[in-house]
């Protein structure tokens, strides 16, 4: 009789104890995926970067992500000597004026963004040049914790084998001014009809200021806060020697 008892109380217990197995080996599973998925997102970096410092990028992350979802790609490279020098000294001023002297990350930039945030204003990005390389090399353009938990190490690793020179020389051409617009190059030719290498002052300010949103603002067509802010980030690339050595 008690044995009876005993089988029929296991009976039921048996369908909750396969219950949590289940639910157990799921938790496991999608686990594992994903340390894999991390572990394939951080392999890939560290074997390009050093690779990069010789040869240049035949793509990035950002233009495939473009490319899946229907836009055409114009990307096409150029040495850093082939684009005039008004470019990258402007948008070092506009988007990480630390860029010569922080190793990839600037944390003082970040420690401004908590306080406004804490203080409850708007918060500016803290991204430098060094994380736009590697986020748009690649990670994927969607907002997250985290991307931004590899842009970090990343961008340290990219800075310190790359070097400066060949960071920029790298943003400069894959980074995106427009729906598939890719590069100085490619920029220059959309938007103004001329060469890179052709850029006058206004217009590589124009091009600088609407990296945060080249998908919003146009360097060809301004709007007045656009043409305002090329006329700032102008005015300050001309006194920017000091800030921009390790471009040299």
């Amino acid at each position: 009789m008690a044995r009876k008892k005993q089988e029929k109380a296991a009976a039921k217990a048996a369908p909750e104890d396969t219950g949590r197995a289940n639910r157990f080996g799921r938790v496991r599973w999608f686990l594992k995926r994903l340390a894999i998925v991390l572990a394939v997102l951080t392999a890939i970096p560290l074997v390009l970067t050093p690779i990069y410092r010789f040869v240049d990028p035949p793509l990035s992350a950002l233009m495939v992500w473009r490319w899946v979802g229907g836009t055409q790609i114009d990307y096409r490279w150029r040495d850093f000597d082939d684009i005039d020098i008004d470019l990258p000294t402007t948008i070092l001023m506009s988007e990480d004026g630390q860029f010569c002297s922080h190793s990839g990350v600037d944390w003082d930039a970040v420690r401004i963004v908590f306080s406004e945030i804490e203080n409850g204003r708007s918060a500016r990005g803290a991204s430098t040049i060094s994380m736009q390389v590697v986020k748009n090399l690649f990670l994927w353009p969607r907002r997250s914790y985290v991307r931004k938990f590899l842009e970090v190490p990343l961008a340290y690793y990219a800075d310190f084998l790359l070097g400066k020179r060949r960071l920029m020389e790298i943003y400069l051409n894959i980074v995106e001014w427009g729906p598939g617009i890719f590069g100085a190059e490619a920029a220059a030719q959309h938007h103004f009809g001329k060469a890179a290498a052709g850029l006058s002052r206004q217009q590589a300010a124009r091009l600088a200021v609407v990296l945060p949103n080249p998908l919003g603002r146009s360097a060809s067509d301004p709007d007045r806060r656009t043409r305002q802010r090329a006329h700032t980030a102008q005015a300050r690339a001309r006194g920017a020697d000091q800030w921009t050595r390790c471009l040299e």
